[in-house]
C-alpha cells in the first residue's frame, strides 16, 4: 500500500549533519507533509525515498522491503519526483510529457497537461518558453505519466498564483483519493493544511510528527 518506514535514519550533507537517527511511518493512501524551517534539509529527505539520495545511516522500508533491494529503475517508476526546479530534456512540451514513458500515446498528453492546470494546445509548446511555474507542472504532467504510486513533490506551489496552486491541491486529493500517495515538501501552509492528511515537523535534525 505504498507504505514508507524511516529506521533511525541519520543524514550527512559534506560536514553538515540534517538529520539524526530518525524514526517514521509515511502511510500508504495518504498525503504527507514535511515542513521546517529552511536549510533544514526537507529536499534532501524527499530525495531519499526514490533513492536520488542515500542515507548515511539507518535504512527505509517500502511496503516492508528495504528500497536498497529494489530496482532503482523500478523504484522510480512506482515513486516520481518533481522538483522545485525542473530539469527539462527535451524541446517540445509534447515530447518532455513522454520522456519517462515512450509508449503514451500522443493523443494522451493534452489529457495529461489538462489535470495540471495547462491549456491542452502546450503540448506543441517549445521547452525554452515556458514560465518556472509552467515548466514545473510539465514535471508533473511527466511523472503523471508515468501512473506512479507515490507522487514526491517539492515546494509544488512556490511559482503558481492561487488558482493553479488550487488545481494542483485538487489533483494531489485525487491522487490521493484513487489510492496513490504523496509526499511533500512545502511552504505553503494554507496547501498544507488544504492537502495533507498527516505532517511531519523536521527541526533540530529530528524528524517528528506534527498531527
Amino acid at each position: 500500500m505504498h507504505t514508507f518506514v524511516l529506521e533511525r535514519v541519520g543524514v550527512v550533507a559534506g560536514s553538515t549533519q540534517l538529520l539524526v537517527d530518525s524514526d517514521a511511518i509515511l502511510p500508504g493512501g495518504r498525503c504527507t507533509a514535511v515542513v521546517g524551517p529552511s536549510g533544514t534539509g526537507k529536499t534532501t529527505l524527499l530525495r531519499l525515498f526514490n533513492r536520488l539520495g542515500e542515507p548515511s545511516s539507518g535504512r527505509i522500508l517500502l511496503d516492508g522491503d528495504p528500497i536498497t533491494a529494489l530496482d532503482v529503475l523500478a523504484l522510480r517508476r512506482r515513486v516520481g519526483l518533481v522538483p522545485q526546479r525542473p530539469i527539462l530534456l527535451s524541446d517540445i512540451v509534447g515530447d518532455e510529457v513522454r520522456v519517462g514513458r515512450e509508449d503514451l500515446p500522443t493523443e494522451r498528453v493534452p489529457a495529461l497537461l489538462s489535470r495540471v492546470g495547462l491549456p491542452e494546445s502546450f503540448a506543441g509548446r517549445r521547452c525554452a518558453e515556458l514560465s518556472g511555474g509552467e515548466a514545473q507542472r510539465v514535471c508533473l504532467a511527466r511523472a503523471l505519466a508515468v501512473e506512479p504510486d507515490v507522487l514526491l513533490l517539492d515546494e509544488p506551489t512556490s511559482a503558481l498564483d492561487p488558482e493553479a496552486a488550487a488545481v494542483i491541491a485538487e489533483l494531489v486529493r485525487g491522487h490521493v483519493e484513487a489510492g496513490g500517495s504523496a509526499i511533500l515538501v512545502s511552504h505553503d501552509a494554507g496547501f498544507v493544511q488544504t492537502v495533507a492528511d498527516d505532517v511531519l515537523l523536521l527541526d533540530g535534525k529530528r524528524l517528528r510528527k506534527s498531527f
